[in-house]
């Protein structure tokens, strides 16, 4: 699918992700138009009007409410709609009752945008992903989840703030699950050309402190979830790159989370490895190298997903 003109992003949600989401798009100019959909009346047209009192100072117009009407047209439908997560919580515990809204929206969403590009941001994404694909019938590539690119940029920046570097020549990436069995790809990580552990612009990496890095940027979500009851901003930045890559094709590398068919031996599980996001959506590049430790984290990664997808009984 090439560059889109008169582009149209819907997202499916009007909580605190989905509206943050929508700002962000806005604000970035990330599609002609931005549509915002929830069931709760009230609150997407009031979301709708605040976005749209804002559109003096943007390329982008706003539409919304809580007919499905308003998802067609869309060239990216992002879904943000679902139960939060509780501090406390880990995000796998939210599988079952995530997968039985999925169940009841993706049929009728397909409907009204046949063509769409899907990403999921509802939590825990990689378990909603394997459940979304098998209830669409869609091709992975075109249904796919967030993944770990707001842990990618939640370890760039702490490995940046360290190294006194900008984020944009820190080069690493969160792999595996969207959660406790997710971990750093560090045989690949660097700054700039250089290996992580070879970095010498100050006090060298230990790999103690990388590890404890890597338990910072695994435990993020809980210390925000702590502090103010959601995570919000940062996930709605990252998902509207995501779908920047997707409208501009811009064939971008990112770690989202597509259902697997035999990249590292694994089948019929989604998680996140390094994939193209382009136009036609997200396809995993299976010639990521790993270590045999990295490989065995990233199998039991997808032991921990396929557990709770198996629970979901779809």
């Amino acid at each position: 699918m090439p560059v889109i003109e008169n582009s149209k992003l819907t997202v499916v949600g009007a909580g605190s992700v989905g509206t943050s989401l929508a700002y962000a798009a806005l604000i970035r100019g990330a599609a002609s138009e931005v549509a915002l959909y929830d069931i709760a009346t009230a609150k997407v047209d009031a979301e709708v009007l605040d976005l749209a009192h804002g559109t003096q100072f943007t390329n982008s117009r706003v539409t919304g409410g809580d007919d499905l009407g308003v998802v067609e047209g869309s060239h990216v439908v992002v879904i943000t709609a679902g139960a939060k997560q509780a501090p406390g919580q880990t995000r796998l515990e939210l599988a079952s009752t995530n997968a039985r809204i999925l169940e009841r929206l993706l049929p009728a969403l397909l409907e009204r945008a046949p063509h769409a590009v899907f990403v999921l941001v509802t939590n825990p994404v990689d378990v909603l992903t394997v459940a979304a694909q098998r209830i669409t019938g869609l091709p992975p590539n075109r249904i796919f989840g967030s993944g770990t690119v707001l842990d990618t940029s939640r370890l760039r920046w702490l490995l940046a703030r360290r190294a006194g570097v900008t984020t944009a020549n820190v080069h690493a990436d969160i792999v595996g699950e969207h959660g406790d069995t997710e971990f750093p790809l560090w045989s690949t990580a660097r700054i700039g050309p250089v290996p992580i552990l070879d970095w010498r612009g100050g006090e060298p990496f230990s790999a103690g402190e990388l590890d404890d890095i890597a338990n910072e940027v695994r435990d993020a979500a809980y210390t925000v979830i702590r502090g103010k009851g959601a995570t919000n901003y940062a996930i709605g930045l990252a998902g509207v790159r995501i779908v920047e890559a997707v409208l501009r094709d811009e064939r971008a590398v990112m770690p989202v989370s597509t259902v697997l068919g035999g990249v590292h031996g694994l089948e019929d599980v989604a998680l996140s490895v390094p994939c193209v996001v382009g136009g036609d959506g997200a396809v995993a590049i299976e010639e990521t190298p790993f270590s045999t430790e990295e490989r065995r984290l990233l199998h039991a990664s997808a032991d921990a997903i396929c557990t709770s997808v198996d629970s979901l009984g779809i």
